[in-house]
C-alpha cells in the first residue's frame, strides 16, 4: 500500500471510530444487565439510523465483492428482490414484534407456540448460519478484496492474515459498542460507502467510454436460462421466500428495525432502505463487474472488484474506498457477532442456565468464541468458485425451514410446538439431501438417484428446493400436530390473532 493510500485510509477509519464514539458517549444505560439497552439501544435509533444500518449490515463483500465477481447484470435480481422482503417486514412482521414487545425474533415464537424449546431451537440454528456460513464467508470477502486491490499474493497465508485484522477490529465495536455503536458506525460508514461505490461504477464505466459492446448478450442480460446462476422461473418459487427469511425473520437484519422508538419510526427506515436498495445498490454490485469483463476477460474467484477499483480509482482515493469497504467489512461482521449474542443470552441461556449478570460480558465471550470459530472456517470458502452462490445453497439448510416456522406459527392456531419442530428437522433434512453443496452429500444423492433413476432431479435449480422445503416443512408441521398429537389447526386470519399480523 501506497503512503498516500494508509494515509487516507487510517485518517477515515479512525474519523468514523471517533464519530461513532462521540455521538455513543454517555447513552448506554447504567444496567450492565439490560439486554433491550445492549441489544435494542434502548429503543433509541432514529429512521435513518435504522436505515444506514440495514443497508450496510446487508452490504458488504458477498454483495460488492461476489456479486461484481459473476460479472453479469442477472445477479441484481438479489437485490431487485430484496425490496419486496423489506416491505414485507415494514408492514407484515414489524407491528408484530412491537406489539409483542421482541427483542429477538425468536421470541416471538415462544409467545405464539406457548413453548420455550421452539424459540432455543430456532435460535440454535440462527447461531450455526452466522458460525459455519456467514462470518466466515464476511471474513474471506473481506480479505479477497484487499488482496486484489493491493496486488498482493492470494495464498491463504494472507487470507487468514487480514482475516485476523477484520475479525479483532469488528468483535471490538460488537463488544465495547453494543447495538448502538454497530447502528451508528454503519450508518457513517454507508454514506461513505454508497457515494464511493457510484463513483466506482461511473469511472469504470467512463474507462470503457460507456460502451458494453463486445460484452456477451448471456452477461448483460435479466433473463436467466435453465443454466443460469437465477433461471427466470426461480423468480416464481423460491425467491420470495428466500427474501421474506433473510429480511424479516433474520435477526441480524430484523434488530435495527426492532430498535427503534416506535413502529412508525422502523417503517420509516425500513422503507428508506428499500429506496436505497432498489435505486442505487443494483447499479453498484453489478456494473463494475461487468466492465472488469471487458477490460480484463473471466477474472476467476471473486477478484474482479478489487482489479476494476485499482484500475480506476486515484491513488488517494482508493485509499478512501479502501477505508469504506473495510467499515463495511466491520459493521456486517459486528452486527451479525451482536445478532448472535443477543440470541444465545436471550433465548437460550436465560431459559436453561439462568439470568446473565452481565449481559456485556456475556455477550463479549459468545463473540470471541464465534470470531475464533469463523476464522478456523475462512481456509473452506476460499475453496469455492463463487462466494455468493456458496452462500446462498447452504444457508438454504437452514432459511426455509426456521420460515415454516413462523408462517406456521403465524398463520395458524392450535399447533403444538412440538409439530413444527419436527417440520423443522424434516426441512433441514429434505433440504440437505436435495440441495446441499458439500462434496460427500452431492456424492450420496447422484448414486440414490442413479439407482432409482431419477437423475433429472438431479439438475431442479436449488431455489425451487427451497421453496419444496418450506411447502414440504409446514405440511409435516400440521400433519404431525393432527396425526399425532390431535390437534386441529384452524386460520388465524379474521381473528384476534391475525390482526395482530395484519
Amino acid at each position: 500500500m501506497d503512503i498516500t493510500q494508509a494515509a487516507v485510509f487510517l485518517a477515515i477509519t479512525a474519523f468514523i471510530a471517533f464519530a461513532t464514539y462521540l455521538h455513543c458517549r454517555g447513552k448506554r444505560g447504567t444496567g450492565s444487565g439490560d439486554e433491550k439497552d445492549y441489544f435494542l439501544a434502548n429503543g433509541g435509533l432514529a429512521w435513518y439510523f435504522v436505515a444506514g444500518s440495514i443497508t450496510l449490515t446487508n452490504l458488504s463483500t458477498d454483495q460488492l465483492v461476489s456479486m461484481n465477481g459473476n460479472q453479469m447484470l442477472l445477479v441484481a435480481w438479489w437485490e431487485f428482490a430484496a425490496v419486496v422482503g423489506l416491505f414485507i417486514l415494514a408492514f407484515v412482521f414489524l407491528p408484530v414484534y412491537y406489539k409483542n414487545n421482541c427483542t429477538t425474533t425468536t421470541e416471538l415464537l415462544q409467545k405464539k407456540y406457548g413453548d420455550k424449546h421452539i424459540r432455543a431451537l430456532i435460535s440454535l440454528l440462527f447461531l450455526a448460519g452466522n458460525l459455519f456460513i456467514f462470518l466466515p464467508a464476511i471474513l474471506y470477502g473481506g480479505s479477497k478484496f484487499f488482496l486484489s486491490m493491493l496486488g498482493m499474493d492470494q495464498g491463504i497465508e494472507n487470507l487468514m492474515l487480514f482475516s485476523v485484522v477484520l475479525a479483532l477490529v469488528g468483535a471490538a465495536y460488537a463488544i465495547f459498542g453494543g447495538l448502538r455503536a454497530v447502528a451508528v458506525s454503519d450508518t457513517y460508514s454507508g454514506v461513505l460507502i454508497l457515494s464511493l461505490a457510484l463513483v466506482v461504477v461511473f469511472l469504470a464505466l467512463k474507462a470503457i467510454d460507456f460502451d458494453l459492446s463486445g460484452i456477451p448478450a448471456e452477461r448483460l442480460t435479466l433473463i436467466g436460462d435453465n443454466d443460469s446462476d437465477i433461471p427466470w422461473h426461480t423468480l416464481l418459487t423460491g425467491m420470495i421466500f428466500i427474501q421474506t427469511f433473510y429480511w424479516s425473520t433474520n435477526q441480524t437484519i430484523t434488530q435495527r428495525a426492532m430498535a427503534s422508538p416506535s413502529v412508525g419510526e422502523a417503517q420509516k427506515g425500513v422503507m428508506a432502505a428499500a429506496g436505497i436498495r432498489l435505486l442505487i445498490v443494483p447499479l453498484i454490485v453489478v456494473v463494475p463487474g461487468i466492465v472488469s469483463y471487458k477490460l480484463f476477460g473471466d477474472v476467476p474467484q471473486d477478484g474482479a472488484y478489487g482489479m476494476i477499483v485499482a484500475e480506476v480509482l486515484p491513488l488517494w482515493l482508493s485509499g478512501a474506498f479502501a477505508a469504506a469497504l473495510f467499515a463495511a467489512v466491520l459493521t456486517t461482521f459486528n452486527s451479525i457477532l451482536n445478532a448472535s449474542a443477543a440470541l444465545y443470552v436471550c433465548d437460550m441461556h436465560e431459559a436453561y442456565v439462568g439470568k446473565a449478570k452481565s449481559v456485556g460480558r456475556l455477550g463479549a465471550i459468545v463473540s470471541i468464541v464465534m470470531s475464533l470459530f469463523a476464522l478456523a472456517l475462512v481456509p473452506f470458502f476460499a475453496s469455492q468458485e463463487s462466494l455468493i452462490n456458496t452462500v446462498q445453497e447452504l444457508y438454504g439448510l437452514l432459511s426455509m425451514p426456521i420460515l415454516s416456522a413462523f408462517i406456521v406459527g403465524l398463520a395458524f392456531k392450535g399447533v403444538e410446538a412440538r409439530a413444527s419442530m419436527v417440520g423443522v428437522v424434516t426441512g433441514v433434512v429434505f433440504y440437505g439431501f436435495w440441495a446441499a453443496p458439500l462434496d460427500w452429500v452431492i456424492a450420496l444423492r447422484g448414486a440414490a438417484m442413479e439407482a432409482i433413476g431419477g437423475g433429472s432431479l438431479l439438475n431442479v435449480h436449488y431455489i425451487h428446493w427451497m421453496a419444496c422445503t418450506l411447502l414440504l416443512a409446514v405440511f409435516t408441521s400440521l400433519f404431525i400436530n393432527r396425526a399425532v398429537f390431535g390437534n386441529s389447526a384452524r386460520l388465524a386470519f379474521g381473528s384476534h390473532e391475525a390482526a395482530s399480523v395484519q
